[in-house]
């Protein structure tokens, strides 16, 4: 390893994906990348330290089944750090390790980027002090973002939203990929990257598509990449007892090359809801923790919307069912008012795309990495 090497941490889906972008382009400047990530990170040429689609986990009681796999895993980093520190380092996401493993790197003299701020807007503010010590520069996806955190004392940088950068096939393309009539009403089901919400939302949501069905509704379930095998077996097992054909998803983009194909989609909540809707496959999202973690969400959440393109907008563009809403019945019936709303979801997409504009035409990974070259040179 030598120096000029980025150290690269990500730890769920849609951050390895973010990782793979930014190491794309650092190796196009001749820059290699290490660390935790995932299988798309991982075809983008990063070695893996360490599998981070293992780490993924959303609610209290998923952190607790990772425990042993983020010991692990750090365990092996670390080791290679100690031995080599990297002149840089990118953090994507996953708060409750990276702060601490920021104060680490920053503490051997590596330079630290932090990637994907921590929803402090929604909740848990006090989290704008805790990554004090942890960053030297924070890029951030969310327009108005980088005020907030330039507020709080931090070199806050809006590189645009990485979804915008998403490879898309054009609707017919992507009906004649999944099988779809041109002339059919569509709906997507997207149960989710993260073992615990798969679990927890694939049933319902398939059952919702059944119900869809039946009313000659087309429906597909679409599986992420990288999904661990308990997981990707219940969303098979819900799909197929609802009579619901499956696809998977892009190994490196996820489900947003297909999701032209669709009017409509049944969302758990997550970046997918904004990938859904900026494709004008318009969402209805639905978010069910376990009950403990609920408990303490509604005690610390400060926004009025889960989802990122409402947060975005405003206003409440698209439904949102949370815990014991989550019913079939009603994810049904908010899809149906959805798929009689085509013109409506397409406008909306257009207005997302003005909110997220990038400040710049180069691509997503290069706008990141060049926040990171010249700490290499």
């Amino acid at each position: 390893m030598s120096r000029s090497d980025v150290l690269v941490v990500a730890g769920e889906p849609s951050g390895d994906r973010i990782a793979a972008l930014v190491a794309r382009a650092l190796a196009e400047q001749g820059v290699r990348a290490h660390g935790i990530a995932g299988p798309a990170a991982g075809a983008a040429g990063v070695e893996i330290v360490a599998d981070g689609s293992r780490l993924a986990a959303m609610g209290l009681a998923d952190v607790v089944t990772r425990v042993p796999d983020l010991v692990q895993s750090l365990a092996r980093l670390l080791a290679r750090v100690r031995r080599d520190p990297p002149r840089a380092a990118l953090l994507v996401d996953h708060t409750e390790l990276n702060q601490r493993l920021g104060r680490l790197l920053r503490a051997r003299g590596t330079r630290v980027l932090w990637c994907v701020a921590p929803q402090v807007w929604a909740w848990r503010p006090g989290r704008l002090s805790a990554l004090r010590d942890a960053v030297d520069r924070l890029a951030v996806i969310l327009p108005f973002e980088e005020a907030l955190w330039r507020e709080a004392g931090y070199d806050a940088r809006y590189v645009g939203h990485p979804s915008l950068d998403s490879p898309s096939l054009d609707r017919s393309a992507a009906r004649a990929e999944l099988a779809i009539d041109p002339g059919a009403r569509a709906v997507a089901v997207l149960p989710g990257s993260r073992a615990g919400e798969v679990l927890r939302l694939a049933r319902p949501l398939a059952e919702a598509a059944a119900l869809l069905s039946a009313e000659g509704v087309t429906a597909r379930m679409i599986l992420a990449p990288g999904l661990d095998r308990r997981a990707r077996e219940a969303a098979v097992a819900a799909a197929r007892a609802a009579g619901v054909t499956i696809a998977d998803g892009d190994p490196d983009h996820g489900a947003g090359p297909l999701l032209a194909a669709f009017d409509a989609s049944l969302c758990a909540s997550g970046t997918a809801t904004l990938e859904a809707a900026l494709a004008a496959a318009a969402p209805v999202v639905a978010y069910r923790l376990d009950p403990v973690a609920f408990a303490v969400a509604r005690r610390l959440v400060r926004t009025p919307h889960v989802a990122l393109p409402n947060v975005l907008l405003g206003r409440r563009a698209f439904p949102e069912l949370l815990q014991g809403e989550v019913t079939p019945a009603r994810l049904a019936a908010a899809a149906g008012a959805l798929l009689a709303r085509r013109d409506e979801a397409v406008r909306v997409a257009a207005e997302l795309r003005a909110v997220l504009a990038p400040p710049s035409a180069e691509t997503f990974g290069r706008r990141v990495a060049d926040l990171l070259l010249p700490w290499l040179r």
